[in-house]
C-alpha cells in the first residue's frame, strides 16, 4: 500500500500535466477559443531554451498554472527545432507578433488580436496563473 501510495505521489504531476488540453495549431485554436467564448494562450518557445522547457516541465503542470489554463485555450507554438530548424507555423506566428526572444507567451482574443504578452518565464506557476488572470 505503501508502495502504491508514492507511485502516485510521484506520477501525480505526469497526470496533471495531461489534464489541459493544448493545441498545437493556430487555426485550430482560433477556432475553439470562439466555440468557447475563451481568451487564447499562447506560447511561442524553442527546443533549444532552457526558460522554455523550463516552463512546460516545472511551471504548467501546477495545480494553479493547470486551474488557469483551464479558463483559456492553451496554443503550443514551437517555433525552432533543438538544431536551429524552424517550424513553419511558429516562425510564421514569431514574425507576425514581432518576437525578439524566447520564451514570450502572449494572450490573444478569439479574432487572434494580441491583448498582452509577457517575455522571459515565470518562477512558479501561481506568478504564472497570477498573469494569466490578469485582466
Amino acid at each position: 500500500m505503501k508502495s502504491l501510495a508514492a507511485l502516485l505521489l510521484v506520477a501525480a504531476p505526469l497526470f496533471s500535466q495531461g489534464a489541459t488540453k493544448w493545441e498545437h495549431d493556430y487555426q485550430s485554436a482560433l477556432k475553439r477559443a470562439k466555440a468557447e467564448n475563451k481568451l487564447i494562450f499562447m506560447d511561442l518557445w524553442t527546443e533549444w531554451c532552457g526558460p522554455c522547457l523550463r516552463l512546460q516541465k516545472e511551471i504548467f503542470p501546477t495545480a494553479a498554472a493547470q486551474a488557469a489554463l483551464a479558463k483559456v485555450v492553451p496554443y503550443s507554438a514551437l517555433v525552432q527545432k533543438r538544431d536551429g530548424t524552424p517550424v513553419a507555423e511558429g516562425t510564421r506566428l514569431a514574425d507576425q507578433f514581432k518576437l525578439n526572444a524566447f520564451p514570450t507567451l502572449v494572450i490573444l482574443d478569439a479574432n487572434g488580436k494580441e491583448l498582452r504578452r509577457q517575455v522571459g518565464a515565470f518562477r512558479t506557476g501561481a506568478e504564472f496563473a497570477t498573469w494569466l488572470g490578469a485582466k
